[in-house]
């Protein structure tokens, strides 16, 4: 493997908000590069990012999209990733990938704190990356109320980055229209041409103050890195434009500085300009690879997942970075020989018979492999673990069942291969209420999901809101008697008991004890009380199962022919059936410790939202992660989770989130409790309830 090879290839992520122009930016990128004759555009479904058929549906990139093109001797491969929060997970599992990331933007100073989400990610792991302020033309460009609004958003960005923003142009405007900008490494102006390259034209006048003003910003951020230039800044010495560039290039390649581009992708305007930077600026494969601490032998193949995807047609399809070495056809990875590799253009694939270190393709048929796993040509367990995004806490659930009832046994290997495809999923049979919930990151998220279940597995579902799993309890003792005696011909049954009911301190759970004295209940009988007292108390007096509870067997009888343990473990239901009902029996709802986290400036709507639903504070600080972000601890009962990631996103622009765990059960108030028994009685009756 040579230099040369590696240095020729560049992997670009294109991430940014839902909306910001993502996917328009990389069909430009292929258009002004050569890759398509003719752009398509989201609204007709006909890009290449969009080809999936939920992105297509509701118009919004919903999964991972690699698409490779060719410019100036440079192989890129363009990752198109998801912009909503609720797909998060796709994009941070494709960044782990990258050499670099494009982060696109609209000029909204309102909307960029949309942005901290993803610019803490790509801050956490060193992720080079530069800012693209994409319509620039929804600017008034009279005189200088481009400029000014564009300094607002540059400002704006510098808040949500803890890395320096360094302006890489400014814009020119004329009239209410952006007409061109001025490179601020050259000091050349240029005007727009939709379709084709900008023409340099003189710098115009009223701007020079402005320009100067924005190169000096970019300098003295560049010399903050480099002392040469420092002194040159100091001395009023004009620094060459080749030290200027390879600032930029050493700066952004080590993650410190944030260039900034401006343009509007729809109609290529600043685009070329855009992947001229990249190709001068962005960090070679070669540079990723010792960032990510890959310093084995160059020989030595290792890769990693960044997307699982199954094909409608081709089966289980694998994106996979080669951090090192080479990938061939039917290679053996991690145990597992590969069917096939292709590169791919959005949902075509090329085939080829060699992919060379630093390039990002497709393997085919990796079975049993997961996204993000690490991937090596070693024998056995790899001793090689490459770090991996942090799975998302599942934060949204559905109960779901078959229409059909005949495709149940079809279901669990279709969400397997579903959480394959997508980490952030999660689903589990529910122990209490027998559910099937599917868990994710909102309402989108999952209906995407939904779809994918009928599209590709053929298993159209029924959904509703997942029960909450009550339990109950007592609050008072007692005695109880129970007997049962039973004649049918021939040997009979009777069982005779007495049993103590206590209730216990909050999560010690069950106790049974016996206290017989005289073997008035014989010993070979007494499982058979323990068994009936276990079976009762699933489905106690309100209907759900009960907790917290001791039972002891204190006295009873017994027949020498027709006592049986089957005898004893009904008389055992019948005396809790009787005693537990003078219990004063309570509903018991399941409480979750919950961590909120969101911008200080929403954490008094936070803090509401919590209190709102029945949730408890615990507290709030700073956090020291995150600067201007707070933490909200505190309890929420799970009957108020649903739709609460919803209401948090919508009180904070889309960047709230939180995590939580079940802590405690704890009594429901008594209005709250007819409600639950009610929606109970309607239902069929099963011991859960949606509260």
């Amino acid at each position: 493997m040579n230099e040369k090879v590696i240095s020729a290839t560049r992997n670009v992520a294109i991430v940014g908000p839902y909306l910001s122009g993502k996917t328009t930016l990389l069909e430009s990128l292929l258009f002004v590069t050569g890759a398509i004759s003719r752009k398509g555009n989201v609204k007709d479904g006909n890009t290449v990012g969009d080809a999936p058929t939920e992105a297509r549906d509701r118009k919004m990139t919903v999964e991972v999209t690699a698409a490779s093109t060719d410019y100036q001797g440079i192989h890129f491969t363009f990752v198109d990733c998801p912009g909503s929060i609720e797909f998060a997970q796709e994009t941070y599992n494709a960044l782990i990938g990258v050499d670099a990331a494009v982060v696109v933007c609209e000029p909204v100073r309102d909307r960029v704190l949309t942005l901290a989400p993803l610019f803490k990610f790509l801050d956490d792991w060193e992720i080079p990356h530069l800012v693209f302020i994409n319509k620039m033309d929804r600017f008034s460009c009279t005189d200088d109320a481009c400029g000014l609004s564009y300094r607002e958003v540059l400002d704006a960005l510098k808040a949500v980055s803890s890395r320096p923003l360094v302006p890489h142009q400014y814009p020119i405007g004329k009239g209410e229209q952006l007409i061109g900008f001025i490179d601020l490494v050259s000091e050349q102006a240029y005007h727009y041409h939709a379709g084709a390259p900008a023409d340099p034209v003189p710098l115009p006048e009223s701007l020079r103050e402005q320009e100067q003003t924005a190169r000096l910003e970019m300098l003295e951020a560049l010399a903050d890195f480099d002392d040469h230039l420092l002194e040159e800044l100091l001395e009023e010495v004009e620094p060459p434009q080749e030290e200027i560039v390879q600032d930029l290039k050493m700066e952004l390649g080590a993650d410190l500085i944030v260039p900034v581009f401006l343009g509007v992708a729809e109609q290529d305007y600043g685009v070329r300009p855009l992947i001229d930077g990249l190709l001068r600026e962005a960090p070679a494969p070669e540079t990723t690879r010792q960032r990510r601490g890959i310093n084995g032998k160059a020989e030595k193949t290792i890769a990693q997942v960044l997307k699982t995807n199954y094909t409608l047609q081709g089966g289980k399809l694998s994106l996979v970075r080669v951090w090192q070495g080479k990938l061939t056809d039917g290679i053996i990875l991690n145990g597992v020989r590969a069917g096939g590799l292709y590169r791919l253009f959005g949902q075509q694939q090329q085939s080829i018979s060699e992919a060379s270190a630093g390039e990002i393709v497709a393997v085919g048929r990796l079975e049993g492999i997961s996204t993000s796993e690490t991937l090596t040509t070693e024998a056995g367990q790899s001793t090689i673990k490459l770090p991996k995004a942090q799975p998302a806490v599942p934060v949204y659930a559905l109960a779901i069942a078959p229409q059909n009832r005949k495709d149940e046994v079809k279901l669990s290997a279709a969400l397997t291969k579903l959480q394959e495809e997508d980490p952030s999923l999660a689903w589990e049979q529910h122990g209490d209420t027998h559910e099937i919930i599917l868990w994710g990151q909102g309402e989108i998220h999952l209906q995407v999901s939904l779809d994918r279940l009928r599209r590709k597995y053929n298993l159209p579902m029924t959904t509703g809101l997942p029960r909450v799993p009550y339990k109950e309890t007592i609050r008072k003792s007692t005695s109880s008697h129970g007997r049962y005696k039973h004649q049918s011909g021939g040997h009979g049954q009777f069982g005779d008991v007495y049993l103590d009911i206590k209730p216990l301190s909050r999560g010690e759970g069950f106790n049974f004890s016996q206290s017989i004295v005289g073997g008035v209940v014989p010993k070979q009988y007494i499982p058979g009380v323990e068994m009936g007292v276990r079976e009762y108390l699933g489905h106690g007096p309100l209907g759900f199962p009960v907790v917290d509870v001791a039972v002891t067997l204190t006295n009873g009888s017994y027949h020498t022919v027709d006592s049986s343990e089957q005898a004893f473990k009904q008389a055992a239901r019948l005396a809790m059936t009787e005693g537990m009902a003078n219990c004063e029996p309570t509903l018991l709802e399941p409480i979750m410790a919950i961590q909120v986290c969101a911008p200080k400036e929403f954490t008094s709507k936070v803090l509401q939202l919590v209190t709102g639903r029945r949730g408890q504070i615990l507290g709030y600080e700073a956090r020291s992660d995150w600067p201007s972000w707070d933490g909200v601890s505190g309890y929420l009962p799970q009957a108020e989770m649903h739709n609460f990631i919803v209401e948090l996103r919508s009180l904070t622009l889309g960047v709230g989130f939180f995590n939580w765990q079940y802590d405690h059960l704890q009594e429901v108030p008594g209005k709250l409790t007819e409600g639950v028994l009610a929606s109970m009685s309607q239902s069929n009756g099963n011991g859960n309830g949606h509260g």
